[in-house]
Parts: structure tokens; sequence; C-alpha cells
């Protein structure tokens, strides 16, 4: 039987993907690679786009699609043999793109081409990035400090899958069962139906509590037991750590090894620090660019924090006489602080968004918006049975992307939410490919016949990864490395995500979307408008929070010092002595599963978060002048922004939508944060 890796078919055969197709597949893909590469070389004396950049990509997009649906079960679906198999590969992955990118052949018929004067703009821009790769992957090194550079990143790619696999694995090893339900009182009835399921899987009688988030957060936002609550925090920030019950899943040591040798690759390419390294790449001109923004963003953002912290601290100490909040205080006063001044409870809230009605709203903005249609197809092949296919057809009927839907937590299932290609857009010569993305959430599911019906925050998290996903599928762009969001630099990738946020604000959407599961009731304006009102609701504190996760991020990386032990938890404590306004106790041990920098593609760029939303509420101002659902506003943003993928600078992108570049007003107006 063929392996199915190695089928050309449009879609992955997901059910039919074992274990042990994965080392021979990629294998093989990697030795053909390997020897088109050297076929294309030998024979290309004047290199041009069609001779040398298509075939290459055809390859490239061959290994692609082979390992996409790999890497993408490895974190929905994961089980011990397969990511055993899966972790084989990634050193063969990180040797072969190492090899390629330190091509001194390639590099030269990269250098040929870039002088050709018949390139467009795009292949320009396509040229550029790659010669600025090739000089990141060290092709300017010599012999011994190359194979120094593939030593780090095949290391540092084991380690980061090792990182990662310790939080998965700690987050599903805990859980705690609760046999009476006094003990869980003030938790909603929706959330002990999702704990009492969870127990009687396990033959268990009562409600057992887990480390998945919406168990995590509906315990810290509701739970009058405090003691519980805490156990809860120091469970969840204790995960992958030396206080864990499974030291062998301690990250700490990762993560020194980590920045150690991504300080030395960093040096090794002739870059002061990974932060400069990780700059090359980005909107953001230098290091200290990026500090300053962050700064300008903390210092009116602190100042609302430490007001509504404040408030907080004294309508605690007003309602249960608690002179003292804990981290484990937070949610919980937060959220009855939240009814007391705007009468909206979360979970009052949750009947009335129903993931069918929140779903069916979201695709109406987008074919308003963009003149397009989506469509369920049904007997399409996926890894679970939760898992929905749609397809977007244009106005003449084509198809032009599709989607897989993966929204509701479960066992062996990464945390989190995040787009993924499938499929990357591409037209050739002679071949051409229509976009596919992974949706995924962690939604609590449905309970037998009811939906399964989602907060406020969880409708912000849908319509966030589904930008992404537009950005993805609506691409215009036809070469494949900087079509969808391929090519566009990261802090700006989160700009289309954060911009359909929006919508979950807005009052049409939550007219359509907002009604209540079993009567159809609509949520009535004044509510609406509240919950619009509450957007603001501890902006400051929100906000100083991200800023410390961007800022510890970033200067871990800017002022790494090799003989400074433990330098990362010192910078740690001292961001959070400038912009936290939450004293966490000494036992939280956060970074251990801060897996967006230790283990994603966030180092040294968590500020993206930040930057690209001052974007996209400078964009989102645009729309409210121009008519949130008018088509000519939708039509502008995609032939200007959404559509042009990487094809030019973001910036270049930016000034060519709005007329100017970007400011950080809209943005702190919007929050409600004075400037």
């Amino acid at each position: 039987m063929k392996n199915p890796l190695q089928s050309s078919s449009a879609l992955p055969t997901f059910s039919a993907i074992k274990p042990e197709h994965i080392v021979p597949a990629l294998t093989e893909q990697l030795a053909q690679n390997r020897s088109h590469l050297d076929q294309i070389l030998a024979q290309t004396d004047t290199p041009s786009w069609y001779t040398l950049i298509e075939p290459l990509s055809m390859k490239d997009n061959q290994l692609s699609n082979l390992w996409s649906p790999v890497s993408h079960l490895n974190s929905v679906a994961s089980e011990p043999e397969f990511r055993k198999q899966y972790e084989a590969c990634l050193p063969l992955l990180t040797e072969y793109a190492a090899e390629v990118g330190q091509n001194q052949a390639l590099f030269k018929a990269y250098q040929q081409l870039a002088e050709h004067d018949d390139l467009s703009q795009t292949q320009q821009k396509i040229i550029a990035d790659a010669l600025l790769d090739f000089r990141l992957a060290g092709v300017a090194l010599g012999e011994q400090e190359q194979k120094r550079y593939r030593e780090l990143k095949k290391r540092l790619s084991q380690l980061s899958s090792d990182f990662s696999n310790h939080v998965l694995d700690a987050t599903t090893a805990w859980s705690k069962l609760i046999a009476d339900k006094q003990a869980l009182a003030g938790v909603p009835e929706s959330t002990l139906e999702d704990l009492a399921n969870k127990a009687q899987a396990t033959q268990q009688t009562g409600y057992l509590l887990d480390l998945q988030f919406p168990t995590y957060l509906a315990i810290l936002t509701y739970a009058e037991d405090r003691a519980l609550r805490e156990t809860m925090y120091h469970a969840y920030s204790q995960r992958a750590s030396d206080l864990g019950d499974n030291p062998e899943w301690d990250n700490a040591p990762l993560i020194a090894e980590i920045l150690a040798l991504r300080h030395e690759l960093a040096n090794l390419l002739g870059f002061e620090s990974y932060a400069h390294y990780s700059t090359a790449t980005k909107m953001a001109e230098d290091p200290q660019q990026v500090v300053q923004f962050l700064e300008q963003l903390a210092e009116p953002s602190l100042k609302a924090a430490q007001e509504e912290f404040a408030t907080l601290q004294q309508f605690a100490a007003e309602r249960d006489n608690l002179t003292q909040l804990k981290p484990w205080d937070i949610s919980y006063y937060s959220e009855l602080l939240r009814q007391r001044d705007y009468e909206i409870a979360q979970e009052a809230l949750r009947p009335y968004f129903p993931m069918p009605q929140v779903q069916s709203t979201l695709f109406d903005i987008t074919q308003q918006l963009f003149n397009v249609t989506i469509t369920e197809k049904h007997g399409v092949d996926t890894w679970h049975e939760d898992v929905q296919y749609f397809e977007i057809y244009d106005q003449g009927g084509s198809l032009k992307a599709s989607f897989y839907l993966d929204p509701y937590a479960r066992q062996g299932k990464r945390g989190g939410a995040w787009m993924d290609s499938c499929r990357d857009r591409f037209v050739m010569t002679d071949a051409r490919q229509t976009p596919t993305a992974y949706l995924t959430c962690n939604f609590a599911g449905p309970i037998g016949s009811r939906p399964a019906l989602l907060t406020h925050d969880e409708v912000l998290t849908l319509f966030h990864e589904f930008g992404h996903g537009l950005h993805h599928m609506l691409t215009q762009i036809d070469e494949l490395s900087v079509s969808g969001i391929n090519g566009v630099e990261w802090d700006a990738v989160e700009l289309p995500s954060q911009l359909l946020e929006n919508y979950a604000y807005f009052m049409p959407s939550l007219q359509q979307m907002a009604r209540h599961y079993e009567t159809g009731e609509i949520l009535a304006d004044d509510v609406i408008e509240r919950l619009i009102d509450a957007r603001k609701f501890q902006a400051g504190m929100l906000m100083v929070r991200q800023l410390e996760f961007a800022l510890f991020d970033f200067l871990i990386h800017l002022r790494y010092e090799p003989d400074a032990q433990d330098q990362w938890q010192d910078i740690l404590a001292d961001v959070r002595s400038q912009v936290s306004v939450i004293q966490v106790p000494e036992t939280n041990r956060f970074a251990n599963s801060f897996s967006h920098i230790f283990a994603g593609g966030y180092a040294a760029g968590y500020y993206s978060y930040k930057w690209a939303e001052v974007l996209s509420a400078d964009v989102w101002d645009y729309f409210t002048e121009h008519g949130p659902l008018s088509v000519n506003t939708g039509e502008h943003y995609l032939n200007n922004i959404l559509g042009r993928g990487g094809s030019r600078s973001a910036m270049e992108l930016f000034v060519a939508f709005r007329g100017r570049e970007p400011e950080v007003e809209p943005l702190l107006k919007q929050q409600g944060i004075a400037a």
C-alpha cells in the first residue's frame, strides 16, 4: 500500500496516516529534494525565475504538504509512538534547511537573479528576502562555523519540541477529583456538567478537575472556595517545573540551554544578541525601537492599571473583608466587579453565544466584506469527529480556499488556539494550489444535545484565529513564498487577527449572534451596549500583563550574558517590579510553560502582539469611518493588506491602506487609556 504521506491528493488523508509512515516518507522526500536541487544547479548557468525559483518552489511545496499533517496531528492527536516518530524527523528537517541555506552555488544563483531587470516588484521582494535568509543561515561562514550553526539549529529544534512535550505532559497528568458538589459552589452548571462527564469517562464518580484551560479559567473565575482556587493556580503556574510531580519534565534547564544556544547562534552570525538577530526580519528597525515602543505603552497603561487594581482591592475588602488580593483572587473578584459595574456576567452570557450561531455570524461578516461564500462540505477525511471542513467560493463560484475547524478541548490535544497552514496558495506555469488552513481552539464542547456555549472571551478567540485564517486563505498572491502569511514580518502578522476581534464588539454583529440557544431570544440592546463598554474594563491591567510578557521575552534575549546563571529569572523579577500590579508568589513558574517563546515562533518577538494591535486599532479606525460592513471597505483592506501577503513590506502595505504610518493613539483610545 502506498504511503499516504506521499499521496498527491489535494488534502491529507488523516485517518490513513500512521506513525510508521512518517520517517520513510520524509527521508525519501528529502532525498528527492536534494537530488532535484543538484540537477537544477548543474543545468542552470544563467538562472531565471522559471528555471530556478519555480521548480525549487514545487519541491518545497511537496515537502511542506508532507510535513504539515504530521506536525498538525502531533499537536491535536498526540500519542507516544506518533510523537516518537515526529521527533525523529526534527533533526532531519533542521539539517536539510541548514544545507539549503548554506549552499554556496544556490546563493550565487540568487545573487545572479537579483541583478535581472525583468523581475516584478513581488519577485524582487522574494529574492531580497531569500538573500537575507541565506545570510541568517550562515552562508558566509567558514566550514567549521557552518558545522556549528547546523549543530545549534538541530539542538534548538529538539529543545523546543521537548519543552512543548513537557508542558503537554504536565498539563495532562494533573487531575483532582471532587466528590462533593458543594465544594464547587459558584462554578457554573455548564462547567459542572463537563467535569462530571470527565469523571464518568474515567470510571469515577464526582467532578474531575484538570488543567485544560476552560476548566482552569472556570475555577479561578467562579469557585467560591478560595483554597480550591489557590490549588488550581499553583498547579497551573507550576506546570513543567521543579515544583511539579514529575521533575523529569522541569523546563528550567531547557530554558537556560535554549537562551545560551540562541545567543551563540546570533553571535555566530555577527549579531550582538538574539534580539538583534530577531529584528533583522521584522518591521521594527532595531531592538531599541522595540524597547521604546513597549515603554511608550507602559507609561500610561501602568497608571491606569494601578488605579484599576486599587479599585479591585477596595471592592474585595468591602465585599468580603479581604485586605490582600492574591493572584488566585484576581479573576474571581474581577468577574464580580464586572457584574457590579456593568451588570454583565460572562457565564450568564454563555447561553447567548452558542457555537453554531457565533460561527454563522462570523461567516456572514466574512461573506459580506469580501464577496465570498462559505459552505460546509461533509465526507472529508479528518482526525476527529468534532472537526468540520469548509470551502470558500468567490463571486463567480470558483473555489478560493478551504479550512478545517477543530474547536473543542480534549486529551492529547495541545492547549491554546492557533491557525496553521495545511496548503499554501500558488499559481505557476504548469500548476496551481488552493490554500487550506487549520483553525484550532480549545473550548468546552457540546454536552448531549446542547451545543457548545461560549463566553464572550471565547468568541474573541474564535474571531482572532479566523482573522489569521483569512490572511492565509484570501491571499491574492501567486508566488508561494509570499502568499498568505508567508513572508509577512512577524510583528505584523497579528494585524488581521486582531482586526477581526473588533466585530465581536460591533453592535450589528452582536445583535445577530447573541441569541439564546433554547429560545432564540436576542440579547437586549442595553446589555449589548454594556458588553461593548466593558471592553475597557481593566484594560490597563490587561495591557501591563501583556507588556510584562513582551518585555520579559525581549530583554532575556537582548541582555543575555553567558556567565550570568539564571539571569532570565532576575530579568523576570525586574520586569514585574516595573510593570506588574499583581504580586506573584515565589513558587510561580510562569516561564516554564511559556511555549510561545520557547517552543513557538515568538522568541524575541512576543512584542508583536502589541505592535500589531497598534496597527489593527488604526486600521479599525478606518473601518469605522468608512463602514465596517461596507464592501468598499473590505475591498480596500483586501487589496492593500489582507490579500497582499508578504509581497511588499508591512509598512508599505499599511501606508498604502491608511495613507500614513501607524499611530499609537487609536489603541489607547480603544482601550480607554489616556495617552
